[in-house]
């Protein structure tokens, strides 16, 4: 029983975790490798013809959405954890679908890459809303082209963070020039904060000995703070 529990929380997490990051897991059990994509997802089954380079393109999930900006042509950028930038400069290798080991150690690495996929290969099957976010920054959004320019500029390795520079992020300087709060963003990556709570953690589990309810703040809360940055 509590062998079976291990390894279902640690299944969990990882979920969560992938949630967090905007995209979606694959299915268990298929290797590191994606599975065929749907019949709906085959070449020519959006209509791009409504789609205009600039253009913000959303897809939602059951939990999360996934986020691009529209190039023309049948291209979609976007930014997907991935470790393989880390490693090699070869666009032919990192240009091949991220499978699930590449996207988790990107995300646990903070690496990431800005790509240009086909509307199929980025939707995946899913709906596509366009510029659904434009009525957040009514008076915001930039030309089509100005936000076209800025997502070509950023294609290729980048860094990640979970709360800080994410698919979202992504599109949303790109259409609207949003900028991220540097001033919360410096507190919560200052690493002291890591410390602190390590600390903390350990004088619970001194003070009220070894619990689920003292040891798996400890654990989880730096590593969180940690990935945050």
């Amino acid at each position: 029983t509590m062998k079976n529990a291990v390894p279902q929380a640690a299944s969990l997490l990882l979920e969560k975790l992938l949630l967090l990051v905007h995209v979606r897991p694959l299915p268990a059990g298929s290797g590191g490798e994606p599975p065929p994509p749907p019949a709906a997802a085959a070449p020519g089954y959006y209509d791009t013809s409504c789609f205009k380079r600039g253009d913000l393109l959303e897809v939602p999930r059951t939990l999360f959405i996934h986020f691009g900006i529209y190039l023309g042509e049948n291209r979609v950028a976007h930014l997907m954890p991935d470790i393989l930038p880390a490693f090699t400069g070869d666009r032919r290798q990192i240009q091949q679908v991220v499978t699930n080991k590449r996207l988790i150690l990107g995300v646990i690495t903070k690496t990431a890459s800005i790509r240009v996929d086909t509307v199929e290969d980025f939707a995946y099957g899913g709906s596509i809303l366009v510029n659904h976010m434009d009525r957040l920054f009514e008076d915001q959004v930039l030309g089509s082209e100005e936000a076209a320019r800025r997502a070509e500029k950023l294609v290729g390795a980048t860094a990640y963070s979970l709360l800080w520079n994410n698919c979202e992020h992504f599109v949303t300087y790109c259409r609207y020039g949003a900028p991220f709060c540097e001033t919360v963003k410096m507190i919560i990556r200052d690493q002291r904060s890591v410390l602190a709570s390590v600390l903390v953690g350990l004088a619970s589990i001194v003070c009220l000995g070894l619990a689920p309810s003292t040891t798996l703040p400890t654990i989880f809360i730096p590593f969180f703070l940690w990935m945050a940055g």
